[in-house]
């Protein structure tokens, strides 16, 4: 709820101060009145609140309710109100009460989510307007629940895929540590009159002094290349070409191209579905790609149907969507039912995304166990060969 500091004047001219909070500086103004004040200055102070994280399936789960209980003929300000009375996420219940405040006070619901950009996205915020001006608001909520839990299902689905390759990551790490840091230094001192070791002798002695001798500051240097790495990367220029490599890459090229267009192709098909115009879906979906390049061809396609040419043309140019896709899209703006087949290709990319995060993961075990055999092989090569001269000096 916004907070406001206000000057007034009491009924014996008596100047006195202090915080309300209102969802409007009208909504001050009435409770100022009600306890007899006569206002001298009003400002909005930003509320100092803590932010906490709100989970996107219990969004889901709001919405889904919130449109039962309208399609059930509920008034919205009750239903916002009955919702907010849940005990359930109290960050979010918080939050529907405000919206039930600003509802009282005659705004519109989608103007009353704008003064939560933290818990409402944009296209949150734009669907529920286009089904409050079309008389449909109950349809635009159940479909943003199911688009928002879909959401959440696809999130988890990537950082499950991810949990398995994280966990060899680290116990390749600790066992690194181990070999270098306990098991090689124990071979030094047996070497120690050797004058001319191997190569790989040297490498592997060096790699375990970085671990063993010198591991806090190795640590500390390592750090210092991450934060120096991560800034040079927010850079435009090194930012970009991160993006091309990683967009255009042989293995994880096609997996992030494909979530990119799923993401845009589900997003716009969403808007459009629920009677946003075309322009105004494609800009919000624009944010959604979450790649560069991805956004700038949807620039150039958002000029193009601002001009009056078609969709699929400067999406096929861009090189990022599939043949069928274009297609697809061509087919439908011809047909008119663009945002059916947006729905369609995005459930369609998606299930090819299950089956490409499927073969990447299954092709990270045997490549890690080769580093490992490689790393290891290096290592008993370094520790075997100043024996071999050992032995063939004695």
């Amino acid at each position: 709820m916004p907070v406001f500091e206000y000057i007034a004047l009491s009924a014996a001219g008596k100047r006195t101060q202090g915080v309300l909070s209102g969802a409007s500086e009208q909504a001050v103004l009435v409770e100022l009145e009600a306890r007899q004040l006569v206002p001298v200055s009003i400002q909005s102070r930003p509320e100092r609140r803590a932010r906490r994280r709100v989970s996107t399936r219990a969004l889901a789960a709001r919405y889904q309710q919130l449109a039962d209980l309208l399609r059930a003929g509920v008034p919205l300000l009750r239903a916002l109100k009955l919702i907010g009375n849940r005990r359930s996420q109290p960050r979010l219940s918080d939050v529907f009460r405000d919206l039930a405040e600003g509802v009282s006070q005659g705004e519109e619901l989608a103007a009353a989510m704008e003064r939560h950009p933290d818990v409402f996205p944009k296209v949150h915020i734009a669907m529920v307007k286009a089904g409050e001006k079309g008389g449909f608001l109950d349809a635009v909520l159940n479909r943003l629940s199911l688009f928002v839990q879909h959401q959440a299902e696809l999130r988890s689905k990537v950082i499950g895929s991810l949990t398995y390759p994280a966990v060899l990551i680290i116990v390749f790490c600790v066992a690194m540590a181990v070999i270098f840091g306990v098991f090689v230094p124990r071979f030094k001192p047996m070497y120690a009159e050797i004058v001319n070791l191997p190569l790989v002798t040297k490498i592997v002695f060096g790699a375990s002094s970085l671990i063993a001798s010198y591991g806090v500051w190795t640590a500390m240097a390592l750090a210092l290349l991450g934060v120096g790495a991560w800034r040079l990367a927010k850079r435009e220029g090194v930012r970009r070409k991160l993006v091309e490599w990683k967009t255009r890459a042989i293995v994880i090229g096609p997996l992030v191209r494909a979530l990119a267009a799923s993401r845009f192709c589900r997003m716009l098909g969403t808007m459009l579905g629920n009677g946003i115009p075309m322009l105004t879906a494609m800009q919000i979906a624009r944010d959604a790609a979450g790649n560069l390049l991805m956004e700038e061809a949807i620039d150039k396609a958002t000029e193009a149907v601002r001009a009056g040419e078609s969709l699929s043309a400067p999406l096929q140019a861009s090189g990022l969507f599939s043949d069928d896709v274009v297609e697809m899209i061509n087919v439908a703006e011809s047909a008119n039912n663009l945002d059916e087949v947006l729905l369609t290709i995005a459930g369609t990319i998606d299930s090819g995304v299950d089956r490409m995060l499927s073969t990447v993961i299954r092709l990270v075990e045997p490549m890690m166990l080769l580093i490992i055999a490689l790393i290891i092989a290096t290592v008993a090569a370094g520790l075997i060969l100043p024996m071999t001269r050992l032995q063939a000096g004695v």
